[in-house]
């Protein structure tokens, strides 16, 4: 169990953390058997990182912290200031296709915290726990999607619902599985070096 003050703390983080990885796109590296013909070469995962700090902040902080954090990003989004991805933020987005994977970052961040913290920390668990949290905001997203689609309303974007679930789902859950494999492997290292 984390201490209130500290729930605290890593809420603050969570939310530096997630506003900062928004606009940081991921990079991967070519396989190390690659290396000897064409030497060590980035390529972009096709996402941010902002993804990862959700569910980081999960593991590293719990459940509690992990949705405060992301509720506060929300609201930061919502009342005019730039931190959203596309460097918006104002009330209007919650008539975006991607808003709805905005609010999922809420329950993804406290289901992948609460699953964090039922074991000792592993990679085994601390992946588990990340997809889990993945999976809830990908739910999120398409259900709003979903709701968007039945029950249009003035001002929304002309994407159509598979047009957008491909964006914002099928295309980017290869990047974010990347994410996630590397913030298990530091949500493990710094469990193990906070003794908790």
């Amino acid at each position: 169990m984390i201490a209130a003050s500290n729930q605290l703390l890593w809420s603050m983080i969570g939310l530096l953390l997630t506003i900062g990885g928004t606009f940081l796109e991921a990079y991967g590296i070519t396989l190390p058997w690659n290396w000897s013909q064409n030497g060590i070469r980035t390529f972009s995962l096709g996402v941010s990182y902002q993804i990862g700090a959700v569910l980081l902040v999960g593991c590293l902080g719990g459940k509690n912290a992990g949705a405060l954090s992301q509720i506060a990003y929300l609201v930061m989004g919502l009342t005019l200031h730039p931190v959203f991805s596309d460097g918006g933020g104002n009330i209007g987005y919650v008539k975006a296709s991607q808003f709805g994977y905005l609010l999922g970052f809420i329950p993804g961040a406290w289901i992948c915290g609460l699953l964090a913290f039922k074991a000792r920390p592993k990679i085994e668990t601390l992946t588990f726990s990340c997809i889990c949290g993945l999976v809830c905001v990908h739910l999120c997203g398409i259900i709003y999607l979903l709701l968007r689609s039945l029950f249009p309303w003035q001002g929304t974007d002309s994407i159509n619902l598979m047009q957008a679930i491909l964006i914002y789902s099928w295309w980017a859950i290869p990047g974010q599985l990347a994410v996630v494999c590397a913030v298990s492997v530091v949500a493990y290292v710094l469990r193990h070096l906070m003794f908790y």
